[in-house]
């Protein structure tokens, strides 16, 4: 900034100032041309999710409060009597979040610890490694339509590969997803099959594992179960807390096996909560009542998923001593 001093007093001279005010202003107008484009590139996403997604949420919560049926003409406000009835009246809902939450907590707790298994055999140095994990995770990649219906088969009481083992080992074949006691238990290890992708996750956190701390385990007399009891499991347990939370709510979610295998049956044994939502809603037309269900296992699985995290506090470790 160049100053004139004269006998009228000091002047400012401003004419250097300005192409620094026109970059400014240009850089401004630059910097608004790729925020609006920005926004324009995210309008999709941003629709999509204010349209598929939040419109569907407030309006199944303002459903849950009325009596709107798909073929009816008129809509009634009836406040909270569908959840009345759903606490008072209804024994499906009942039935459905008992099987619901006894199938959830079994099949994680199952798939978590065959998953961690299998990580544990994918991480070890044998020869076809690659092949191997190919197979592992190869049931994700099927498609859950025809998994159901490959186990559907492999579940057939009278010619299912399954019983046919259990036939040549001299056991007692079983009635498997058709009698009321082994259809959750059958159900359980058709979820362990598809355990593959929690495998994966498992075998990264494996693989990031510093080896010289398993070796100082190994030069202070420790064994591999010291190295698995003091090193791996607390190195992993995000991981393992990562996985605890996505299986219990992908478990809570759980609808093609009632709806492809068993229709809920037998005898309501395998009546999983959101396949009680779809009856509800597409069978039998209750928009509204359907809408009260779909929000009290949100408020479930909500509290199940706090419940989780205030619990994780005692046991996941994360980097930097926390």
């Amino acid at each position: 900034m160049a100053i004139n001093m004269s006998r009228e007093g000091a002047n400012v001279d401003i004419e250097p100032l300005k192409p620094s005010i026109r970059a400014r202003k240009k850089a401004t107008r630059f910097a608004r041309k790729e925020y609006l484009a920005g926004y324009l590139f995210t309008l999709p996403a941003i629709l999509g999710l204010l349209v598929w997604t939040i419109g569907p949420i407030i309006a199944s919560l303002v459903l849950s409060f009325t009596d709107y049926q798909v073929i009816a003409e008129t809509i009634n406000w009836i406040a909270f009597d569908n959840y009345i009835t759903i606490f008072t009246e209804d024994l499906y809902f009942k039935q459905a979040l008992i099987v619901t939450l006894y199938f959830a907590f079994a099949s994680t707790a199952a798939t978590l610890v065959a998953a961690l298994l299998i990580a544990l055999l994918m991480n070890m140095k044998v020869k076809g490694q690659g092949l191997w994990r190919t197979l592992f995770y190869l049931p994700v990649l099927v498609p859950a339509v025809a998994a159901n219906i490959l186990w559907m088969w492999l579940f057939n009481p009278e010619f299912g590969l399954l019983n046919g083992i259990l036939r040549f080992f001299g056991l007692p074949a079983s009635m498997w997803i058709y009698d009321e006691a082994s259809v959750i238990p059958s159900l359980i290890l058709l979820s362990i099959w598809g355990c593959g992708g929690a495998a994966l996750i498992f075998l990264a956190g494996l693989q990031e594992i510093p080896k010289d701390q398993l070796e100082a385990v190994e030069l202070d007399g420790g064994n591999a179960w010291h190295q698995f009891r003091f090193v791996t499991l607390p190195a992993i347990s995000p991981i393992i807390f990562f996985n605890l939370i996505m299986g219990l709510i992908g478990a809570f979610q759980t609808f093609n096996q009632a709806y492809i295998m068993t229709e809920g049956g037998p005898n309501n044994a395998s009546l999983f909560y959101v396949y009680l939502i779809y009856r509800e809603a597409f069978v039998h037309s209750n928009m509204g009542y359907a809408s009260a269900l779909a929000w009290i296992l949100f408020l479930v699985v909500s509290l199940f998923t706090v419940l989780i995290f205030k619990w994780g506090k005692g046991w996941v470790f994360y980097g930097g001593g926390k």
